[in-house]
């Protein structure tokens, strides 16, 4: 399964072409190559999709709050999962 996140661009990252940038994940800070937005706005603060170390859109802080809600309700239905807990919003979830 192939999974793109979203990240918040910190800085850029000088030479290598102009297509790096430091960019802030769930996991902590990694650098990210940039190249693939070809222009597109990838100013820090602005948030992005990665996946494989490549940021493939620029996305809106909407559409990453949506998203980091998203990834927080897998960890939380895997926790779950692992722990056998049944109470709480995960009850009436099949695992």
């Amino acid at each position: 399964m192939c999974l793109g996140v979203p990240g918040q661009i910190v800085s850029r990252i000088d030479g290598y072409g102009d297509q790096l940038a430091l960019v802030e994940l769930s996991t902590g800070r990694t650098r990210v190559n940039i190249g693939m937005l070809d222009g597109r706005d990838v100013t820090p603060g602005n948030w992005v999709v990665v996946h494989m170390g490549f940021a493939l859109e620029v996305i809106d802080p909407a559409e990453a709050g949506e998203a980091l809600a998203g990834l927080d309700l897998i960890d939380e239905l895997r926790s779950a999962a692992v722990t056998g807990r049944t109470e709480g919003p995960m009850r009436s979830l099949e695992i």
